[in-house]
């Protein structure tokens, strides 16, 4: 063989050494992409069924948390109401005691 087919050959196995690498290298490109795309949709199905679930969770207490809403609003207005009952007759008390 001569210099130049020597030369020629190796060219040849280097340039097809390039081209195993390069395909090589795509392979994994494309199963890293595939792999990170599974990965991004698995988390939106995640959040997609924790906010389902936190929803879903929140309307079962909010009737719940509705009834202990009313039950407060109650007991504040029926203290409140004691309150200026109180006021009243302790007004009304004053004057009666200023009167005698």
């Amino acid at each position: 063989m001569t210099d130049q087919e020597e030369q020629s050959l190796k060219e040849t196995k280097e340039s097809e050494k390039r081209a195993t690498e390069e395909a090589e290298q795509l392979a994994k490109d494309q199963a890293r992409r595939k792999a990170n795309l599974a990965r991004e949709q698995a988390i939106e199905e995640d959040l997609k069924a924790r906010k389902t679930k936190e929803s879903e969770k929140r309307a079962a207490e909010e009737p719940g948390g509705l009834a202990k809403d009313q039950t407060r609003r109650k007991d504040t207005l029926t203290r409140e109401q004691a309150i200026v009952e109180d006021q009243e007759a302790r007004k009304l008390k004053a004057k009666k005691e200023t009167r005698e």
